[in-house]
């Protein structure tokens, strides 16, 4: 990861101050670098060393960086990892065309590892994560978004570049289809748990140790697991109550929301579902060779439910 930030950093670079600036600090903020860090481990599973590694996990990064950028002008957000976001910072037209630039650095980078099958599935995840967040976008504020509609949305916007991570560090090893499809396998189901716990800290996280303020997907009007699973259990009052909140956005009312999360039991629920997707993620994983970077495949998945940002 060391030899990661110091590409990220290098093509970072820009002659436009502000593009550096915006960039810089966004980077900086830091995060799980979770992406970059599956496609490292899928490398070192499968057996790959070479330098690409780096580039391609900084790729991943980037391409990560940009949908955030994006993400908090359509949601008008205002803190992330604990900070100021880059619109509540710098304006939402600086964000979205750094973003921008974030975007096309990525695909300069992709060109240079020459492996028309990287630029395939880079290219892809790319369109079906912008096509997951136009979907979530037309769900903003609908109350009757089912779990169906809810697990096309976030496997999207969020599992689509875990897979294509994990799917890029076979690619980088040589790996045949069954294992390739196997690391893809690993990636979906792992982000799928990911942001379903991501949604579940939303109602019963901390502030300071999330980074970002509760009750923001309240907020924004998004139908989230929790809140579906609440409305199946709850009375009809529960979930009209709900429904109202949804349809508002309605922040006041956070804490009769999560009292009715809580009395419906729909956190754990939401956290069953994550687990389910989670013991996909190790099924997958131990298809691979036995060694260190398979084990830490397996912890990742398995740690997945205890994590609290």
């Amino acid at each position: 990861m060391l030899q990661v930030n110091r590409v990220i950093q290098q093509r970072l670079s820009s002659e436009v101050p502000l593009v550096s600036t915006i960039s810089d600090y966004i980077i900086a903020a830091g995060g799980k670098r979770l992406r970059p860090v599956l496609l490292l481990l899928c490398c070192g599973a499968l057996g790959y060393q070479g330098d690409q590694r780096f580039n391609m996990a900084a790729v991943v990064e980037f391409i990560h960086t940009a949908t955030l950028l994006h993400d908090d002008v359509v949601d008008e957000s205002e803190m992330r990892r604990g900070n100021a976001t880059a619109n509540a910072r710098f304006g939402n037209p600086a964000s979205v065309l750094v973003g921008d630039f974030l975007y096309s650095r990525a695909f300069q980078m992709m060109v240079e590892a020459n492996n028309m099958r990287i630029m395939q599935v880079l290219a892809e995840a790319t369109n079906v994560i912008a096509e997951g967040e136009v979907m979530q976008l037309m769900n903003m504020h609908n109350p009757h978004l089912d779990e169906a509609g809810y697990l096309q949305v976030i496997r999207s916007k969020t599992a689509k570049l875990f897979e294509a991570s994990a799917r890029v560090g076979a690619i980088l090893a040589g790996a045949d289809t069954a294992t390739e499809q196997a690391c893809a396998s690993y990636g979906q189901a792992l982000g799928t748990a990911f942001q379903v716990i991501d949604d579940v800290l939303d109602y019963a996280g901390n502030t300071t140790v999330l980074g970002k303020n509760l009750g923001d997907d309240l907020r924004e009007g998004k139908t989230t697991l929790p809140l579906i699973v609440a409305m199946q259990r709850g009375t009809p009052d529960d979930r009209a109550t709900i429904q109202q909140a949804i349809e508002n956005g309605d922040l006041s009312m956070l804490e009769r929301i999560s009292a009715i999360i809580q009395r419906t039991g729909a956190l754990d629920a939401a956290r069953e579902a994550a687990q389910s997707e989670a013991r996909i993620a190790i099924a997958a994983a131990q298809m691979l060779p036995a060694s260190a970077h398979t084990d830490c495949l397996v912890q990742l998945a398995s740690q997945l439910l205890q994590r609290n940002h």
